[in-house]
């Protein structure tokens, strides 16, 4: 059994089909490509759980024109230095 430590939203247990990614620890030139292709990965109806220590608002932009109707984007904690984002691929 894994232990698992409650300490921010993004370090919650997940569902099976939720896949955490924490930006943070990204170098952030590396951030959105890195991004792209773990979204890229994902299945229909699975969900990336994304937490960074700022709001992402040209990201999102460039996600909304990238997947269109195709990612859901919901906020789940946006909180200064702790978001927390469920980016979901819609079959």
């Amino acid at each position: 059994m894994q232990t698992i430590h409650h300490v921010h939203s993004c370090d919650r247990p997940t569902a099976e089909a939720l896949y955490p990614f924490d930006a943070r620890g990204i170098a952030k030139r590396f951030r959105h490509a890195a991004i792209f292709g773990a979204l890229d990965s994902l299945q229909p109806g699975e969900t990336m759980r994304f937490c960074n220590d700022h709001d992402p608002l040209p990201l999102l932009a460039q996600l909304q024109h990238r997947y269109g109707p195709h990612l859901s984007i919901e906020y789940q904690q946006r909180e200064p230095g702790a978001i927390v984002i469920d980016f979901t691929v819609v079959g």
